[in-house]
Formats: structure tokens, C-alpha cells, sequence
């Protein structure tokens, strides 16, 4: 039977280093949440400030429930900051908080790969509903056409993956000049930023491997049933 394929093996690493990527996240997340800037200026301040010393006065900061929800948003030029990141001037909200505002310099500056992620996220939502479904009905049915379509429709989702994974490493890059630059953090700091964003950098390079295995389990699957 298809759903007991030992092909299920190829996604294991994926989903293994995805567990390790989010506790790596939470465990670094609450070590540094624990250890204060010397400005002890809050996360919000901050952002705000860095924002405006580069430039960029288009972002409304706002603020969202949840922990590690922070995320910034092209459309509509806002930059939400968690509960625990808003008001804290620990050196994991700063970091956080600044990788926020590099996503949003990235737009400010026209960041090529932002543009493309922005502009595929409607296709890459309706491509990764329909993909698994036409899959399974091509495997049912036998059919080519509906095998072949599904695994394209899945490879957009691998794409957006891949291309999320440079927009995620310059926004980082960018929080750490920033910051460092603008004398919000000393070299102390300035290591524990690095390693709240590296952290963070882990999960998406766990998506996209888990991407690109599943992608590669479903073509295997595809070529054995062609055989």
C-alpha cells in the first residue's frame, strides 16, 4: 500500500532536524530573553529607531499575541512584535526584533529574492493545497498527466522554500550590522544576537530539506509506478 511506501524513510532526516531546529530555537530563545541590553532600551524602541536611522519611514510597529510570532508584513509595511519581544530589552528581543526591520529594509531597498517571495506566495498557496490531492488521484486513477501535475504543483512549494532561505540569512545580516553599527549592542551582545538568529535560520533550512525530500519521494514513487 502507497501510505506504508518505505519512501516515508526519506523524510525522516527532514522531520528529525526540524524537531532539533525548533528546540535549538526555544532553548536559545529563553537563555538570551534572560539576559539584558546595557541601553536597556525595549525591543519596540529600538526597531523604530533603527528603522528611521536608515531611512525607512513607511513601517507601522505594531504588536501581536504569541510567542516568536513576530513577522513583518510587505503589504502593507508592518512590522508586528510578539509579547514577549515588544517591551523586553533582552538580547534575544533585540535581535528578533531587528531581523523584523531587516525584512523591512529588504523592501525599502527592493531586495530581489523579497520580491520574488512576496510575488509567488499566492501561487505557492493554492499549489501546495491542490498538489498532494491531484497526486493521490493520479496514483488511484494511474493517470500521468494528474502525477506529473501534482509534483509540480509540490516543486513550487520546494521553491519557496529555497528562495526563503537567502531572504532569511540578509534579513539576519542585516539586523546584526544594524545593530552593531548603530551602537545598540556591544560585542557581547552582538554574539548572543548571532546565535537567537542562527537558531532561528535552522528551522528554514530544516523546511527546506524536508521540502526537497518529500519532493524527491514523490518523483520516486511517480518513476516506480511508470516502470
Amino acid at each position: 500500500m502507497f501510505f506504508y511506501d518505505w519512501t516515508y524513510l526519506l523524510i525522516i532526516p527532514g522531520l528529525i532536524l526540524g524537531i532539533w531546529a525548533q528546540s535549538k530555537v526555544k532553548s536559545t530563545y529563553a537563555e538570551y530573553s534572560r539576559v539584558p541590553t546595557r541601553l536597556g532600551r525595549s525591543a519596540a524602541t529600538v526597531v523604530d529607531d533603527l528603522l528611521r536611522r536608515n531611512g525607512n519611514n513607511k513601517v507601522r510597529i505594531g504588536r501581536v499575541s504569541g510567542e516568536l510570532t513576530d513577522h513583518y508584513n510587505p503589504g502593507n509595511e508592518t512590522l508586528n512584535l510578539s509579547d514577549g519581544v515588544f517591551a523586553s530589552n533582552s538580547v534575544a528581543a533585540l535581535g528578533i526584533a531587528a531581523h523584523e526591520a531587516g525584512h523591512a529594509m529588504q523592501k525599502h531597498d527592493g531586495y530581489a529574492p523579497l520580491k520574488l517571495r512576496t510575488a509567488i506566495v499566492p501561487a505557492v498557496n493554492i499549489c501546495s493545497g491542490l498538489s498532494t490531492p491531484l497526486f493521490f488521484l493520479g496514483l488511484l486513477m494511474s493517470w500521468e498527466p494528474l502525477l506529473t501535475l501534482g509534483i509540480i504543483l509540490f516543486a513550487a512549494s520546494t521553491v519557496f522554500a529555497l528562495v526563503t532561505l537567502p531572504v532569511e540569512f540578509n534579513a539576519s545580516n542585516r539586523a546584526v550590522a544594524m545593530l552593531t553599527e548603530g551602537g545598540y549592542v556591544n560585542g557581547e551582545e552582538e554574539r548572543g544576537v548571532r546565535k537567537v538568529l542562527q537558531a532561528a535560520a535552522l528551522t528554514y533550512v530544516a523546511s527546506a530539506v524536508t521540502s526537497l525530500l518529500s519532493l524527491l519521494r514523490l518523483v520516486m514513487i511517480a518513476n516506480r509506478r511508470r516502470d
